[in-house]
């Protein structure tokens, strides 16, 4: 790989890192479920929103110990989308884990 090509990826990987900050903002300014609803439906397309819903769907049963093949049963979301859910909850950033710790603090605030 000559500096070129070197200096263009780094400046690439600059680039999503910034646009990804600017995302996490915008999705952190919406305050009501409603709101990130409205802002995914204008960010993404119908194919993209399904597969982050599938992902989500799976979360759960993962976390309970839901077989593969039983979630895939249950679910219709392939095995190999169940297995990357799994990688990313045993060894990704944590924001299945943040998100899931949330939603539980907030019901139990409201009960």
């Amino acid at each position: 790989m000559d500096t070129n090509e070197a200096a263009h990826r780094y400046r690439k990987r600059q680039a999503l890192r910034r646009s990804l900050e600017s995302v996490a903002r915008a999705f952190a300014a919406l305050d009501k479920p409603q709101e990130v609803q409205a802002f995914l439906r204008d960010l993404c397309t119908p194919a993209e929103l399904e597969a982050m819903a599938d992902r989500w769907r799976v979360v759960p049963l993962l976390r309970k110990g839901v077989p593969y093949r039983e979630i895939y049963d249950l679910t219709g979301v392939s095995v190999t989308t169940i297995g990357r859910v799994a990688r990313s909850l045993e060894h990704g950033s944590g924001g299945y884990a943040t998100a899931i710790e949330r939603i539980a603090a907030r019901k139990t605030e409201s009960n």
